[in-house]
């Protein structure tokens, strides 16, 4: 007997009758909440929330398509789910070929056993979705702008207080190309960052500029939710 799939309403706290805005909103908050980069890569936490991040872009993959979330949906139902606990990543095992779970073959991973994806390529997959979105909270926070969602002013900004510096950052006159002497040279990687997006500038910074800029872009985004 196959086993049932993983209640991904109750990986993002949302009710089975949410909306396309709420399953989306839900995603950004779980996704801020329980990012990796939030402790040092040394961190004994960072195997679980690793996993953990992963079946939060699982499930906002199923559930943010109409087509992939009937057919969930139908695995569901099937399984009669009632209650789950969000804790279900821990004995998750990704890849596992479930009803209604992850579709790696829409990747072109393949579906039998065989084919399954390797950790690398799940946890790479789940970056790239999150950096779609997370760019797109950016744009709200008016931290990226145009087609390629290249930092702005605000975005260096807010860099520079971060790492507790004086920055000196000079923003010329064509998006994201930034220069100016860095502190300590602690962000000496990204001074130039003519044409990258602010998701690609995000991955260069050092650990715990990410973990602080996590923090405060969630901080943020809950405010938001408190308010909506």
């Amino acid at each position: 007997m196959s086993a049932p799939p993983v209640d991904y309403y109750a990986t993002l706290e949302i009710d089975a009758k949410a909306t396309q805005q709420q399953i989306r909103d839900a995603y950004k908050k779980a996704a801020l909440k329980y990012h990796p980069d939030r402790v040092p890569a040394d961190s004994p936490e960072r195997n679980t929330r690793t996993k953990k991040f992963q079946q939060i872009n699982d499930a906002y993959y199923t559930l943010s398509d109409p087509t992939r979330r009937r057919d969930y949906d139908s695995a569901r139902q099937f399984h009669d789910f009632t209650s789950s606990s969000s804790s279900d990543f821990e004995e998750e095992i990704p890849g596992q070929s479930t009803p209604g779970g992850f579709p790696w073959s829409a990747f072109g991973f393949g579906g039998g056993p065989n084919t399954q994806p390797s950790e690398e390529e799940h946890e790479r997959f789940s970056n790239e979705q999150f950096g779609n979105v997370f760019e797109e909270m950016l744009r709200e926070e008016g931290m990226a702008e145009g087609e390629r969602a290249q930092p702005t002013g605000k975005f260096w900004s807010l860099i520079g207080g971060l790492s507790g510096g004086a920055m000196g950052f000079i923003i010329a006159n064509f998006p994201g190309a930034v220069a100016g002497a860095v502190a300590g040279n602690r962000l000496g990687a990204v001074r130039d960052a003519r044409g990258k997006s602010v998701y690609a500038v995000f991955n260069e910074l050092p650990q715990a500029d990410k973990a602080r800029l996590l923090s405060d872009l969630a901080a943020k985004v809950f405010a938001h939710a408190v308010r909506s």
